[in-house]
């Protein structure tokens, strides 16, 4: 289980994308580096991470189901994952 406070800055680096997105896409098109530079490090979405909603874990995600690989088989077992079920028994 990964620490609340890792969850919490991963949502506070969404928020900032989110947030100067467009003046980053602007300059991105002007090529304004100077502009570029004056944003915060974490407004860039290079810098967000695939994180389990559940666990938080970042290795062995699925982005399709946004959980990590042992969560996805744990809920897929307990038939809680709708149009998923077991290729073998």
């Amino acid at each position: 289980m990964s620490k609340e406070a890792i969850k919490a800055r991963q949502k506070k680096r969404r928020i900032l994308v989110e947030k100067y997105s467009k003046k980053r896409a602007y300059s991105k098109n002007i090529v304004d580096h100077i502009n570029l530079q004056k944003l915060p490090k974490n407004a860039s979405p290079v810098r967000l991470h695939n994180i389990c909603n559940i666990t938080g874990r970042t290795k062995g995600y699925i982005r399709k189901f946004g959980i990590s690989r042992l969560e996805f088989r744990r809920l897929a077992s307990q038939g809680l994952i709708p149009g998923v079920r077991k290729a073998s028994w």
